[in-house]
């Protein structure tokens, strides 16, 4: 019985590529890789969809989260950026070269993914779906099942492992045909119906953007706080970060580091502020005042240090602390 090694993101195309595969006879084990960018990824960075679809599915799967090798990649793209930050030709290189070892692990056959013809504009035109297989040193061993019929035949249909005639010959963004190939499989259930990458959206672009060229040596956990919070670059360079409803708070109070200033409401309700890079009280005192833009009536802002339990308390001028237009220039992605 052939084995293949299924990227599986939880979408509706990857589980359908895991069906196919089980109904030609393959015996299917499902890899999911998370980054800091995975837009359905909740914080436990484990993908809810993803196993959802394995248990659909009946496979097993392993959740492996990048980290800091991925971040790098996703920092200097050899084959540059889509519309935004994206950068799909060398994150798919990537996600491949890592499923590899999981392909010789456990002595499988290929790689099977969800990938459409024409789907996606930067990583699934066919000229850069090939790119990608040679520059991951995977040439022929993965198969595609939903556009199998549309690509040169894989090492798997070579060899007689799977049969050409059932593969898809889907292209292109409308996902009618999948909707029609899932109610034939039965797939009832697909919580992540297109997925998606934060790197891909303008907002958020702007914000890792922003990172890269004041902060270059940011790591994951600096990233993973880019989906938090109002974002603020003062004009001395330093960072502000104001929580947007307590989860966002909690996350931000727990996202302190040696150097940084935490701030908070006294006396009312308000968010948590992180100030990283301040360069005197000038920056302190900003990130009190818009601590108080966004606070409802807390008269006074407390600096706290995690580190010693002890909190200093600053006056902030009422007028001056109302008016958010002022922050306006410094806003880094500003929805929310």
């Amino acid at each position: 019985m052939a084995k293949a090694i299924l990227l599986l993101s939880g979408g509706l195309d990857s589980t359908l590529a895991g069906k196919m595969l089980l109904e030609m006879g393959v015996e299917v084990e499902a890899v999911n890789f998370t980054s800091p960018f995975c837009n359905c990824t909740p914080r436990d960075h484990s993908c809810s969809a993803a196993r959802a679809a394995a248990d659909q599915l009946g496979i097993p799967v392993r959740v492996f989260a990048c980290k800091e090798d991925y971040l790098e990649v996703m920092k200097h793209p050899k084959h540059g950026r889509g519309a935004h930050m994206n950068a799909c030709i060398d994150c798919r290189i990537f996600i491949f070269r890592k499923a590899e070892a999981v392909m010789k692990e456990t002595g499988a056959d290929f790689i099977a993914t969800g990938e459409v013809l024409g789907e996606r504009p930067m990583s699934q035109r066919l000229q850069a779906m090939e790119l990608i297989e040679r520059e991951a040193g995977l040439a022929g061993r993965i198969v595609r099942p939903l556009s199998g019929q549309l690509m040169k035949p894989s090492d798997a249909e070579k060899s007689g492992l799977i049969k050409r005639e059932e593969l898809a010959d889907i292209k292109g963004r409308c996902r009618q045909p999948q909707f029609a190939l899932a109610e034939k499989l039965g797939i009832k259930d697909f919580l992540c119906p297109a997925g998606g990458c934060l790197l891909t959206d303008p907002e958020f672009s702007e914000r890792f953007r922003d990172l890269l060229e004041k902060e270059p040596g940011f790591g994951v956990a600096d990233a993973v706080l880019l989906r938090y919070g109002r974002h603020f670059r003062l004009a001395s360079g330093a960072k502000v970060i104001c929580g947007r409803n307590e989860t966002e708070n909690g996350i931000i109070e727990k996202s302190w580091r040696e150097g940084d200033k935490l701030l908070v409401p006294v006396g009312g309700v308000g968010p948590s502020v992180l100030c990283r890079g301040a360069t005197g009280e000038e920056d302190v005192a900003m990130a009190a005042r818009i601590l108080r833009a966004h606070s409802k009536g807390a008269p006074a802002v407390a600096v706290r240090d995690p580190k010693s339990g002890t909190d200093t308390t600053l006056e902030v001028t009422g007028e001056a602390a109302a008016a958010r237009e002022e922050f306006a220039k410094f806003r880094v992605g500003a929805a929310g």
